[in-house]
């Protein structure tokens, strides 16, 4: 399992000094079971963390703060568990971050999004199962991560839909996976071998 780690090597959770233990015990209490709860995996069958978690302890204060935002977004966002694992997802798949599409095609899924259209925004292609709020943030996240810009149709679509608030919230939340998703591909973190487009698949 130590191969999880990409570039970096997987932390022993019993070197860690006070401030990695403070974000290790957050970890372990907020985001672990939240994995187990969706399907993937946050740790190795020793605890030891993997995708970006193992990364956050490198700089652990720095980390705790992102994950803090994180959760602020997820409490207050105006947009929907769907809409938001399809930002997710399109994020994850322009950045080919294997470790970020695994494991949010398990809480894509969990979320109600079929699992063909899950594999599909998985491999950045849009599905035609979406709904058409799904599908202009697909758009709008997909040329936002692309093209660093959006054109004006899908902004007009995406105002209709989403108003100013829902686009403010699109691109806070795709900013916070870019910054995941760069921690991944920075120190090269694989996904684990289970294929979590596989309905029903254990992880």
């Amino acid at each position: 399992m130590s191969d999880l780690g990409g570039r970096l090597p997987l932390l022993d959770i019993d070197t860690l000094d006070a401030e990695q233990r403070e974000l290790l015990n957050y970890l372990q209490t907020r985001v672990v079971p939240w994995a187990d709860d969706a399907g993937f995996r946050a740790t190795t069958a020793d605890g030891m963390l993997i995708g970006p978690f193992n990364a956050a302890l490198r700089s652990p204060i720095v980390a705790g703060a992102f994950l803090q935002l994180q959760a602020s977004e997820e409490r207050h966002t105006s947009l929907s568990d769907r809409v938001r694992q399809v930002v997710i997802l399109a994020v994850g798949a322009a950045w080919a971050a294997d470790y970020e599409t695994y494991a949010h095609s398990a809480v894509a899924r969990r979320s109600g999004i079929p699992a063909e259209a899950v594999r599909r925004l998985a491999e950045g292609s849009l599905p035609d199962a979406l709904g058409d709020d799904e599908k202009v943030a697909y758009r709008f996240t997909q040329q936002l991560s692309t093209s660093h810009r959006v054109d004006d149709s899908t902004f007009g679509e995406a105002r209709k839909l989403f108003g100013e608030q829902g686009i403010t919230d699109i691109v806070l939340l795709a900013g916070t996976y870019y910054t995941v998703c760069g921690l991944l591909k920075a120190f090269n973190v694989p996904a684990p071998t289970e294929n979590p487009n596989r309905e029903g698949e254990s992880v």
